[in-house]
């Protein structure tokens, strides 16, 4: 803004070397919203039209500064006081003389319209505080989209009292634009609006953002304009300065969480088919063979498991992860534990178990007996194949919590596809090549093993589908469930 002055002073002549030297520099300060320049018996002010115009002798033009806050424009006011030697230094602020009303036109970058949106959309709330004139926040708040038809423009000098009240302004569907604040009132807002049980981020530049990024959950100051004091106080700092940066980041992190999810239920659903084998066999005292070995789980954890398990984790956003708001929970829920132990782990072991049971009886094995070391590993690779297969299509079930296999886009997400395929030649090898499978305990499955084993794909597969659909069907009844409030106001 300095530049610009400097700019302009130019255009239009000005004299940016006085005669007089200066005696006196006072920076602008948020409370008297002005600056003052001391030469010799002039003082020179400049700041805020209101700090200025109050100052000032006969009429001032207040329409023309209406004017140009409505038009968007950053308004300030110069003007000029005498001073003469044995009179108080305070009557120089109350008899000005107004030289200038200088509008500067700072648009809003042209993606921030986009970036509200988005906001929006994903249930974010967002407020404007600004320092600037009522009708220039409420111009370029509209101008952007942040303010709706019954959004409201406060001047900070008559914010509510009551916390509950000014956080009720605030927390506004249709947006809320608060100008001429000062450092302590930005801390009360983003105090209240924490107190409200909302996670606050406050992005800024100045010194005066300080205190309220350091109160935030989430301060975000600008790394091109911000200052040292400001970097210091937060606890991210925007390369670009561009507030779309941060929607992306929402996006990125709403992602990152998700995907992290998707890894867990993947691991977990393992886990349960490779250690059912062992509790059965253990259960029925030996009764029945052990279906898989050590060595097995191995290459089925390190080997087969590890490029889907990555690809999950490199899954793209989908088109409804900046949709509503996202519910706050933890990594491993409830949900994400009945889903990968009690659903996909269970479907993979009953696969595992009823594909080892009978390789085992068409080739003469009886309850109870010890079979044949070449018969016990044709039915343990077929058992061994069973899982990986199931792990496959457990892979494309892991990315989405909602949607079966069949809804999904397939080809979003090409690192899944080749790691599956990636999954598939290994699969080939440990089962293929002759020392490496008597190695880890198993060989080639029989006709009947291997057709049974590609059952576990579609038995996967239905099953997440089921399950998918139940839990839909169940959040619809409980949306839909009318709500009985006693006296007490208990549900």
């Amino acid at each position: 803004m300095e530049g610009a002055v400097h700019a302009w002073s130019l255009r239009v002549g000005g004299n940016l070397k006085p005669d007089e030297p200066i005696q006196l520099r006072l920076a602008y300060t948020a409370d008297r919203m002005l600056s003052l320049v001391v030469l010799a018996e002039r003082f020179i002010f400049l700041g805020a039209p209101e700090a200025i115009l109050s100052r000032c002798l006969g009429s001032v033009p207040h329409e023309v500064v209406n004017d140009l806050a409505e038009r968007g424009r950053r308004v300030l006011a110069v003007a000029e006081g005498r001073w003469h030697p044995g009179e108080p230094a305070s009557n120089a602020e109350t008899a000005l003389t107004l030289l200038a009303l200088i509008g500067f036109e700072d648009p809003p970058r042209p993606d921030v319209a986009e970036a509200l949106a988005a906001c929006q959309r994903a249930d974010i709330k967002v407020a404007m505080i600004t320092g600037d004139h009522p009708g220039t926040a409420a111009a370029v708040a509209r101008e952007v989209g942040l303010l709706a038809e019954h959004g409201i423009v406060l001047d900070a000098s008559r914010l509510p009292t009551d916390d509950e009240e000014l956080a009720a302004c605030l927390d506004r569907e249709d947006g809320a634009a608060i100008a001429r604040v000062t450092p302590s009132q930005k801390l009360r807002i983003a105090r209240v609006l924490r107190g409200r049980g909302h996670v606050v981020a406050v992005t800024g530049d100045g010194v005066n953002d300080a205190p309220a990024l350091r109160e935030a959950d989430v301060g975000v100051a600008m790394g091109l304009s911000g200052s040292d004091v400001t970097k210091a106080a937060a606890d991210l700092i925007l390369l670009d300065d561009h507030f779309a940066t941060i929607v992306d980041a929402v996006e990125l992190g709403r992602a990152t969480f998700a995907n992290v999810r998707r890894f867990l239920t993947y691991h977990l659903t393992d886990n349960v088919a490779e250690l059912a084998p062992f509790a059965v066999w253990a259960l029925t005292g030996g009764r029945l063979p052990l279906a898989i070995g050590v060595l097995q789980v191995l290459a089925l954890d390190i080997g087969t498991d590890m490029l889907p398990a990555l690809a999950l984790g490199g899954e793209p956003p989908n088109l409804r992860i900046m949709s509503g708001r996202v519910r706050q929970r933890s990594l491993i829920d409830g949900g994400l534990l009945r889903r990968a132990l009690l659903v996909l782990g269970v479907s993979e072991a009953v696969c595992a178990l009823t594909t080892f049971v009978p390789v085992l009886s068409s080739r003469g094995w009886t309850w109870g007996s010890t079979p044949p070391a070449s018969t016990l590993a044709i039915a343990s690779g077929s058992a061994f194949a069973a899982i990986a297969l199931g792990q496959m299509a457990n892979a494309f079930a892991c990315r989405s919590e909602t949607q079966p296999v069949w809804r999904q886009r397939a080809g979003t997400n090409r690192l899944l596809i080749a790691a599956v395929a990636a999954e598939l030649v290994l699969l080939g090898v440990f089962l293929g090549f002759t020392p490496l499978a008597r190695l880890l305990g198993g060989s080639w499955p029989s006709t009947l093993g291997w057709a049974l084993a590609f059952c576990a794909v579609p038995i996967v597969i239905i099953v997440d589908a089921s399950y998918k659909a139940l839990r839909r069907s169940r959040s619809r009844e409980l949306a839909l469930a009318p709500v009985r409030v006693t006296s007490g106001g208990r549900r």
